[in-house]
């Protein structure tokens, strides 16, 4: 949801150097459905500068905030819809440590950061839907909507989305805050037409009529530049709450304890239209008591469970010795005594791939825990095979789709998108294998690695180089190993290394496991940090026995961001039920994205199950949180798409 904390919202209609239309006779017929999702620019806080970008307002509605929430220097706030970031930037002045903005507008988002990062202020900031945004559920303590940032969308249900979606991240009787204006009142006076100069060059014409249902005020603009003309005209609607409607949406979300506090008088350095902002009430409510459920007491959509793994029988290029050994066979032996403990569920095995198509049609099985991450035929690259055919037969299963499987076994893909989301990623080039020149790094130590791949295959202790020759060295053993495949050639990151483990799905909720930082202090100093192939599958190897794992332990902004990162992530790259994202710093202590794993590794031993060992859980309980959130995800679409597809066969 676009917001801005303001009166008047520019989202849509004409820009700098196209006409105006002209009188309109209907303002609600020129009103975009969706005229929140146009960004937010300098003139929006030109156009409302007078009041949002006033700092005693800010200073006062906050005062209002912390009196009227009870908020205390330690708790997790979230500023939804925080526009240009003023009321974060407040709290954290006051010395409030943990508190975060989400807001639809990346132009006002990127100011926020800008001006959080000129004060030296320890904030977040993130884009985000305010009916589905990116944070693990229960996360918050309190959730504060200011600025009457609450009512732009065309239907009261999505008003309702918004508030179950807080309700979400907010913990069990969590506080929301709501800043919102009064509808019974603007109804009454709003002003029809009104002008007036926003600088010295500038003038700004309103046009406001009531929506023919009487439920939302419809707004227009035309901004004037005394010599460049029409700056922009365009078109916004808000919806106009009474407080028994408001109180009776509140109350279908679940919260309670509504309470309507003093109203917030605003200041204008113009004096003259306040729009929206001239009468707003503070209502604070509380979220419902969360009660954790019984796994034993809740039903099961698919009790029935196929797993599907890795096929013994067949060569496997990545394990040591080119096979399965002894110790994949105990790992496999552990899951099946694991998954033996969860009540609720009958599971069958699957890894006969030869017979795969022929046996699953067979069995039509009611879900599928896929946990064949070394694809099918034991073949990495056709990891994506397995979901598409299970999707292409209506089979419900757990995990990633085939498209985010496929983006995220190309790790120089995956960089693109975080850079594009602002994540800070490692230095970078992208060696094509039909290209016979060296390239050389610019910087090292560098760290040379195949832009496809997973379980480590093609980095060695030797894969970080110090000097040309010996970048020219392993680019060459490389070829020789995996011949044809690109090559990364990267910044070598020696910092901490970390992990960040989530479970569940964008919009029902993600949990975040306790991070997980890499424990390097064994390893011989002659021997570079990081985690190659010899850690994985070679126990006689000082990466097997010398690195050691433990929770992180990091300031709490670092932590929040990094999970802030991962969720981003994880739904920009539509990861599903669980995914790993690891993190490493550089040598002056800058954190960046090294990879993502969605299905990431799913044996005790591994980082996932370490991490929710940190969090007290027992293997058999992350294996369970993993169905759950996928059978979970099924049972919320429906099952209408997956008996259509088995009809059609």
């Amino acid at each position: 949801m676009s917001v801005s904390n303001g009166k008047a919202r520019p989202p849509s209609g004409q820009r700098a150097g196209s006409r105006t239309l002209g009188p309109v006779s209907d303002l609600e017929r020129h009103l975009p459905h969706e005229w929140w999702r146009s960004l937010f620019n300098a003139v929006y806080l030109q156009t409302d500068g007078d009041v949002v970008e006033n700092d005693a307002n800010t200073a006062r509605e906050i005062d209002m905030v912390v009196r009227f929430a009870g908020l205390e220097p330690n708790d997790r706030i979230l500023d939804l819809c925080c526009g240009q970031g003023r009321h974060v930037i407040e709290l954290a002045r006051r010395g409030y440590r943990n508190v975060t903005g989400i807001d639809r507008s990346r132009y006002l988002v990127r100011l926020a950061r800008r001006r959080a990062q000129q004060l030296d202020l320890q904030t977040a900031f993130h884009e985000g839907d305010a009916r589905k945004f990116r944070v693990p559920d229960s996360s918050f303590d309190a959730v504060v909507v200011m600025g009457n940032s609450f009512g732009y969308f065309a239907t009261e249900e999505d008003d309702l989305a918004v508030l179950e979606a807080v309700k979400r991240a907010l913990r069990g009787h969590g506080r929301l805050v709501l800043d919102l204006a009064d509808g019974d009142w603007m109804r009454a006076h709003f002003e029809p037409r009104s002008w007036e100069w926003i600088d010295q060059s500038q003038f700004v014409c309103r046009e406001r009529s009531l929506a023919d249902d009487g439920a939302r005020l419809v707004s227009r603009e035309v901004v004037v530049h005394a010599e460049k003309g029409v700056i922009a005209d365009q078109f916004y609607a808000e919806r106009l709450y009474s407080r028994g409607a408001i109180e009776d949406l509140l109350e279908a979300a679940g919260f309670s304890d509504i309470r309507f506090h003093a109203p917030i008088e605003a200041e204008s350095s113009r004096n003259q239209d306040l729009g929206m902002m001239a009468r707003r009430n503070v209502i604070t409510a509380f979220a419902p008591r969360k009660v954790a459920k019984a796994n034993k007491a809740a039903p099961v959509p698919y009790p029935d469970v196929t797993v599907l793994l890795g096929d013994p029988r067949l060569p496997d290029s990545v394990k040591k010795g080119g096979k399965f050994n002894e110790e994949d066979m105990a790992t496999v032996g552990r899951l099946k005594d694991a998954l033996a403990a969860l009540d609720g569920y009958r599971f069958d095995y699957f890894d006969n791939h030869a017979g795969f198509e022929a046996d699953i049609k067979a069995r039509q099985p009611g879900f599928v825990l896929n946990l064949c991450d070394e694809g099918f035929n034991n073949n990495a690259f056709h990891e994506l095979h397995v979901p598409a055919y299970l999707e292409m037969h209506g089979i419900p299963y757990s995990g990633a789709g085939p498209t985010c499987l496929g983006i995220c076994y190309n790790k120089s893909l995956v960089r693109a998108i975080a850079q594009g989301l602002d994540i800070p990623v490692p230095l970078e080039t992208y060696f094509d294998p039909d290209d016979t020149a060296a390239t050389m790094p610019s910087v090292f130590p560098a760290l040379i690695k195949p832009a496809t791949g997973d379980s480590s295959i093609g980095i060695t202790q030797h894969a970080v180089v110090s000097n040309a020759e010996e970048a020219s060295a392993y680019l060459t053993e490389l070829r020789a190993l995996l011949p044809g495949r690109p090559v990364l050639v990267q910044e070598f990151l020696s910092g901490a290394e970390y992990s960040v483990g989530l479970i569940g799905n964008s919009g029902q909720g993600l949990t975040a496991l306790p991070l997980l930082e890499v424990d390097y202090s064994k390893l011989d100093e002659s021997l570079p940090k990081l985690l190659p192939y010899e850690s994985k599958w070679h126990p006689d190897s000082p990466y097997w026995t010398d690195i050691g794992y433990r929770e992180a332990t990091m300031a709490e902004e670092v932590r929040r961001r990094l999970i802030d990162y991962s969720s981003l992530l994880f739904e920009r790259l539509d990861c599903r039920d669980y995914a790993r994202f690891d993190f490493r710093a550089d040598a002056d202590g800058a954190i960046k994205l090294l990879e993502v794993n969605p299905n990431p590794g799913w044996c005790w031993d591994g980082k996932l199950n370490l991490m929710a060992n940190f969090a007290g859980l027992r293997y058999a309980e992350l294996l369970r949180m993993i169905i759950d959130a996928g059978q979970a995800r099924y049972a919320l679409a429906g099952n209408a798409t997956v008996e259509m597809a088995r009809a059609a066969e």
